[in-house]
């Protein structure tokens, strides 16, 4: 490998100018294409799991499917509501039944105590494309509500609310990018000391971002894109395309430096190619493979936040292999005006490394308890999909949901009953669902009231159980188990050769974690497989393989049960801005360890490339992970803070699986720059002394040196 990118590293510096501008062409030639292909959106069907996915088939087979549904409600501040409601009410019905968007209008409901009135409207077409179309409906309510304006007259529902939600993202994304962009050329500042050299990692990582953004679409018509990917793009390229940069350029800066300024462009390129450039390599692909591995949790959400992360991690190695060298090249007079900086690392890393050279049993003992400690509160992890109850009150159409939800609280869930059996038992099905309403009646979590429609050839028949309770509540919860291992086995599951599932708001928000929670551990277990073998066969060394897996766990756990201590409580509301949920997002656990494993390889392989460079160089394992880890420690202090800005800055976020995600990723790598690779794992190769090699023999111990003692 590393005569491969010598060689491609050489091409580059020998033409710069032709490999800056075929980079930039080919990012040009991934966007067109892209643009060209057009994506292609997730799918309603895409997102079925569990035996509430089951039923969704079901349904959908026989026309019963869910609908999207926009409800306006009517209100006049609390009073009893008179002839004005009802005629606002004709006006919004005949208003909408003219639109195109609308499927059917019903008729206007009024709450028990006369004072909200509401009237659904099913929306045309498929669920998930609803919210483009919702503006219309919206437009028409506002006219009402300017034509009546003694009431209230308001719009939510999924839609409504969805369009909300995507407003809200855009906003505190755009928001985040004024933050970390300027946050992070600051650090490059810092770090080269030169305006020009601190662009370059900025423009190659978004250079990267735009091209893994065009590959996304045609890649989109294998694994569908549910929206998040371009989100993650962004997320992921940011952060490895800044670090991969900073490594190459901060090796180059070195070899300078050492040399003197003797060296000229191409030699220094060559070498920065042959030892960082090939910490890239190992990292990125680290980073790719560890993201696979959320294709096994078989679920269009986390598919496309792996094809997001692969590609723009190795569209970020490419551009760190062919355009950096060529611009390195081009700046070479200006990269050479620099300030030395000491092999050991900063005085604060040197003055931590002596300590634990004296002691690392104490130091490895002290920061593993201290790690354990805070990986503790995982073991009261509670893990729940976030409702739409959860949404900030900032959308406007959460407002008009609690408001709605309090005159109707039969609106907030529903469980649904789907059986499919042979047309002519049409009526001994129907008769089965009808003694399902009437022991469902009695249940005091559900509302007593029922609705049975059946398809037009008789063949699916559903019943609609309305729940007065949000899908997060356990009471909600309580009143599905029941109705599936109690009320449907002693009707349904009388009748033979039927085919029933429950479905439903409820069914939907339970089935997706407990199916996350029967993926984790395969995809934990593939997890460290890949994370064991790209090590072992990058340095060679089952030990060391071993030894990154224990330490990405530490890291992974103790970030984990932060972010439970954080976010199941709420002694940090206030400073987070938050309302405690008392859960975790249920697909923040997973990619917490995916994406923090594939990461956190930046710095491991970086580390352990240094370490073992000098091993190779005849140096012993003591002298080498001293040197290594102090000469290390800047670059990654600096990566780990441009990383840790990136993912910060997610935490100020309205969306709740957004910010803990933020909050988690951002602890992570503190812990794992800070603590991991500056006290445990130089504590730890430190008393592995030479065994940290094997099954290889390193030089010192193949030519019989004795190691040199620097304490």
């Amino acid at each position: 490998m590393r005569n491969r990118l010598v060689a491609i590293a050489g091409w580059s510096a020998g033409r710069p100018w032709p490999a800056i501008v075929g980079w930039f062409v080919f990012v040009a030639l991934c966007l067109g294409i892209g643009l060209g292909i057009g994506g292609k959106p997730a799918a309603t069907e895409d997102f079925w799991i569990g035996e509430a996915g089951r039923g969704e088939a079901i349904a959908t087979s026989g026309g019963l499917q869910q609908r999207p549904m926009e409800r306006v409600l009517i209100t006049d501040h609390g009073a009893r509501l008179g002839a004005a409601a009802d005629t606002a009410a004709r006006e919004i019905s005949d208003r909408m039944r003219a639109l195109p968007e609308v499927e059917s209008v019903a008729a206007p409901v009024y709450s028990a105590d006369r004072t909200a009135l509401r009237v659904d409207v099913t929306m045309a077409g498929a669920e998930l494309a609803a919210d483009e179309h919702v503006a219309a409906l919206r437009a028409q309510t506002e006219l009402v509500q300017r034509a009546h304006p003694a009431l209230l007259i308001e719009e939510t529902g999924g839609p409504s609310v969805s369009k909300g939600v995507d407003a809200l993202r855009g906003r505190d994304l755009a928001r985040t990018e004024m933050i970390a962009v300027p946050v992070t050329l600051l650090t490059l500042l810092v770090v080269f000391r030169s305006l020009t050299l601190a662009l370059v990692p900025l423009l190659l990582a978004v250079s990267a971002i735009v091209a893994a953004i065009g590959l996304s679409m045609p890649a989109s018509h294998l694994f569908p894109d549910n929206g998040v990917g371009t989100n993650i793009i962004l997320l992921i390229g940011l952060a490895v395309g800044v670090d991969y940069t900073l490594f190459y350029l901060k090796r180059a800066r070195e070899e300078r430096a050492r040399s003197g300024g003797r060296l000229d462009s191409r030699a220094l390129v060559e070498i920065a190619a042959a030892t960082s450039g090939r910490a890239v390599v190992v990292s990125g692909l680290a980073v790719a493979a560890s993201s696979a591995t959320l294709y096994l949790a078989d679920d269009v959400i986390f598919s496309s936040i792996a094809t997001a992360a692969i590609l723009v991690t190795l569209v970020s190695v490419a551009s760190s292999l062919t355009a950096l060298p060529a611009l390195l090249t081009v700046l070479t007079a200006r990269a050479a005006r620099v300030r030395r900086e000491p092999a050991q690392g900063g005085r604060f890393t040197r003055a931590v490394l002596r300590r634990i050279a004296a002691k690392p049993v104490s130091a490895l003992a002290i920061s593993v308890l201290a790690m354990l400690a805070l990986t503790a509160p995982i073991l009261g992890l509670e893990l729940t999909d976030m409702g739409r109850e959860t949404h900030p009150r900032t959308i406007p159409a959460m407002q008009t949901f609690d408001r709605l939800n309090a005159a109707f609280p039969e609106l907030k869930s529903m469980h649904q009953v789907v059986v499919a059996a042979d047309p002519a038992r049409a009526e001994q099905v129907a008769g089965a669902l009808r003694a399902l309403a009437e022991r469902s009646a009695s249940d005091p979590e559900l509302t007593g009231t029922a609705a049975l429609r059946t398809s037009a050839d008789g063949r699916v028949s559903l019943l609609e159980l309305p729940v007065p309770h949000y899908v997060s509540d356990r009471a909600a919860l309580r009143s599905l188990e029941r109705v599936r291992a109690d009320h449907v086995p002693a009707t349904i599951g009388t009748l033979g050769n039927v085919d029933y599932a429950v479905t439903g708001d409820v069914a939907r928000y339970a089935d997706y974690p407990e199916h996350q929670q029967r993926k984790l551990p395969l995809i934990i277990a593939a997890l460290l497989l890949v994370t064991f073998a790209l090590t072992a066969a990058a340095f060679r060394s089952v030990v060391l393989a071993s030894v990154g897996v224990v330490l990405n766990l530490l890291s992974a756990g103790a970030a984990l049960g932060l972010l439970t201590l954080v976010f199941q409580r709420t002694w940090a509301e206030t400073l987070l801005d938050f309302s405690s949920t008392g859960s975790i997002g249920s697909r923040v656990p997973l990619l917490l360890f995916v994406i923090l494993f594939g990461l956190s390889m930046d710095y491991q392989v970086f580390v352990l490339s240094r370490i073992q460079e000098a091993v190779d160089n005849g140096a012993s394992t003591r002298q080498a992970v001293l040197d290594g880890v102090g000469g290390s420690a800047g670059v990654v202090t600096s990566a780990a803070f441009v990383m840790v800005t990136v993912f910060a800055s997610f935490i100020p976020l309205h969306i709740m699986e957004m910010k803990q995600m933020g909050f988690a990723l951002a602890a992570a790598v503190l812990l794992d720059a800070f603590v991991i690779r500056i006290v445990i794992l130089p504590a730890l190769l430190l008393l592995l002394g030479d065994r940290t090699w094997w099954p290889r023999r390193p030089a010192t111990v193949r030519a019989g040196r004795v190691p040199v003692n620097v304490g």
